[in-house]
C-alpha cells in the first residue's frame, strides 16, 4: 500500500482527463468567464481535447496555477479523480452556497 506522502506527490496530468478544468470552481476572472466558473462547469478555454488553452499564459487563474496533480487527487481514472474534487468543492463550499 502506498503510503501517504507517495499519494500527494506530483504526478504529470492524464490526458484527456480535464477534471480539475471542470469539477473545480474558480472565483476569478477568466477569458470569456469574467465572473469565473462554478463547480462542475466545463472552463471556457477547455479545448475539444480536453487540453487548457491558457496552459503556460499568464491570464491563467492562480488556482490553476496552484493545482498540482497528484495520486490521491486524481486516482486511478477520470472519475475517480472527478468524484475527488466534486467532494473537495463540497467540503469547502461556503455555508451560503
Amino acid at each position: 500500500m502506498p503510503s501517504p506522502e507517495l499519494d500527494r506527490q506530483p504526478i504529470a496530468c492524464r490526458p484527456g482527463c480535464a477534471a480539475c478544468c471542470i469539477a473545480v470552481s474558480i472565483s476569478s476572472p477568466i477569458p470569456e468567464m469574467p465572473a469565473g466558473k462554478p463547480a462542475g462547469t466545463p472552463c471556457a478555454q477547455l479545448a475539444p481535447d480536453l487540453a487548457c488553452r491558457l496552459f503556460g499564459s499568464p491570464e491563467r487563474p492562480r488556482v490553476c496555477l496552484s493545482l498540482s496533480p497528484n495520486r490521491e487527487m486524481c486516482g486511478t481514472d477520470r472519475t475517480q479523480a472527478m468524484r475527488y474534487l466534486a467532494e473537495l468543492e463540497r467540503l469547502t463550499a461556503p455555508a451560503d452556497a
